[in-house]
């Protein structure tokens, strides 16, 4: 009704848009159900298509950020990159399928395809290379530099792994440090 300097490119792409403003929909679907959302960018089909008050959202890629309704400040290129986001803000996924299943998660930075995709909760990560941290769901505070890099950890929390393969098998444990090919890969619930 009021909206102004938006762009909707595409089969219903920022239908339901009343007052959102500065907003790009480029695809079928993308913001479709923005209302009052603004300076979001959609790019690719079904991107975005969630949205209703999320604000400054940039989505590439087919059915990137596509479950998002209140998230703000993601950032999401290539293929499922964030899929599952609802409300999660901060967040930076570049890759096919990279946090794939955040859902709340926050300030979480995966770069790399699969990196972080089972992520669901676990906030304040850092995972660069292909599969780096893939199985992380609810642990904090990790950084994962290298392919495969803390490849096994589901809820460990503030490890540290630089290296292919590094902390490869760790699941739970906390407070590790791995630098190197394959460094501490036997590692699996020991802390400290």
């Amino acid at each position: 009704t009021t909206a102004s300097n938006n762009t909707g490119i595409g089969h219903i792409a920022l239908m339901d848009n009343t007052t959102g403003a500065n907003n790009t929909a480029l695809g079928a679907s993308s913001l479709a159900n923005n209302t009052t959302a603004s300076n979001n960018t959609a790019i690719g089909s079904y991107a975005l298509i969630a949205n209703t008050i999320g604000t400054g959202n940039t989505a590439v890629g087919n059915d990137s950020m596509d479950s998002n309704t209140t998230g703000s400040n993601n950032v999401a290129m290539g293929v499922d990159s964030l899929q599952a986001n609802t409300t999660g803000h901060s967040n930076t996924a570049l890759g096919q399928g990279s946090l794939l299943s955040s859902t709340t998660a926050i300030e979480n930075t995966a770069a790399g395809r699969f990196s972080m995709e089972a992520t669901t909760t676990g906030s304040y990560n850092t995972a660069f290379g292909v599969s780096a941290l893939p199985q992380n769901t609810t642990g904090d505070g990790n950084t994962a530099y290298s392919r495969r890099a803390m490849y096994s950890n589901t809820t460990g929390a503030r490890n540290v792994a630089i290296g292919y393969s590094s902390l490869y098998n760790n699941t739970t444990a906390d407070n590790n440090t791995a630098i190197g090919y394959s460094a501490l890969q036997g590692v699996t619930t020991g802390t400290d």
